[in-house]
């Protein structure tokens, strides 16, 4: 039995739709929202929050709480800019849900989210001057703090340096374990999606058009659409392949095995063209014409020490059926 679910939710916003979302969360599930901006994704988590009117079911733990209002739901939010109180300490932030409902367990509770988020030296500050980790901090722990069954996260990274990314990621995947909480996230970032995620939701244009493990969202896309998204590389027709079908394929330059000499045992061999050759830092990104379509292949320089090719220079492509995506 699904912990969340949205059946065929749709909700209006300014110009703005969203269109039979559907998605099923499992209760301690990590999951993750992923698309581009301007996709609805914000919509999807105010409208579970209960800050949108809505159309269709939204259900937890089996219960109808479509029309529900936001205090009613059990749901903690972090905005992407974290919507801190200006005008209140960081301790007054954390525990503000304590004027407004009876929190369990308060000071203990309160006590455990200033150790495990390393908040001690915070406390009596204002938010102004914070950096935005440190006001990251601070939004989570003020919405764990009002002991939500969920766990909204709006693009949590966005104001975070890059150069701290990973340890960021690491400490969210350690939040949501060590609280025990579901989380839904949103991004529009595949390695945030990848490392994160229990499952994912695709979303484009106020529409889910993929839902699935992280595993297979990211390396099986459905559609030409979601595998444009994704970045995949060498969407072609199966006609490619000899199939008498209709179907796309795509291949990932990672695989694509090159050589000058015909030597190459793979499922699918090609004679091309080299039309350019890339060197970047530890590897070479070869463009080369097959007909007339062109593949785009990554070899490691490491395995290629001393590789030099010319444009318009014969190669061998190959490349294996366990490694193609069809779309």
């Amino acid at each position: 039995m699904s912990f969340l679910s949205l059946q065929a939710l749709t909700c209006k916003v300014g110009a703005f739709h969203l269109q039979d979302i559907t998605f099923d969360v499992g209760e301690g599930e990590y999951f993750v929202i992923l698309g581009h901006s301007g996709a609805g994704k914000t919509v999807i988590l105010e409208s579970i929050a209960g800050l949108h009117k809505v159309g269709g079911k939204l259900l937890y733990n089996n219960e109808d709480i479509t029309h529900k209002v936001p205090e009613e739901r059990s749901v903690g939010f972090v905005y992407q800019d974290f919507a801190l109180f200006p005008n209140l300490s960081v301790r007054e932030n954390i525990r503000f849900a304590s004027r407004y409902k009876t929190i369990e367990d308060e000071e203990s509770l309160f006590e455990d989210l200033v150790q495990f988020l390393g908040l001690e030296k915070l406390l009596d500050r204002r938010v102004e001057n914070l950096s935005g980790g440190e006001k990251q901090r601070i939004a989570i722990a003020r919405a764990i703090f009002a002991r939500p069954k969920i766990l909204l996260l709006d693009e949590p990274l966005s104001a975070i340096d890059p150069t701290f990314r990973n340890a960021i990621m690491k400490f969210l995947k350690d939040i949501h374990r060590h609280y025990g909480l579901t989380t839904l996230h949103v991004t529009h970032n595949f390695r945030e999606a990848s490392y994160l995620a229990d499952r994912i939701a695709i979303v484009m244009d106020g529409k889910v058009c993929q839902v699935g493990s992280a595993n297979e969202v990211l390396s099986h896309p459905t559609s030409l659409n979601v595998a444009k998204f994704l970045g995949f590389k060498n969407i072609f027709s199966t006609s490619l392949l000899g199939e008498s079908s209709e179907r796309l394929f795509s291949i990932d330059p990672n695989e694509i095995l090159v050589s000058r000499e015909r030597d190459l045992t793979c499922d699918y061999v090609f004679e091309g063209k080299l039309d350019e050759c890339m060197g970047i830092v530890d590897h070479f990104k070869l463009f080369i014409s097959v007909e007339d379509k062109q593949f785009f292949a990554k070899i490691l320089k490491r395995e290629h020490e001393g590789c030099s090719v010319e444009r318009g220079e014969k190669l061998m492509i190959g490349f294996n059926k366990k490694d193609i995506s069809y779309l």
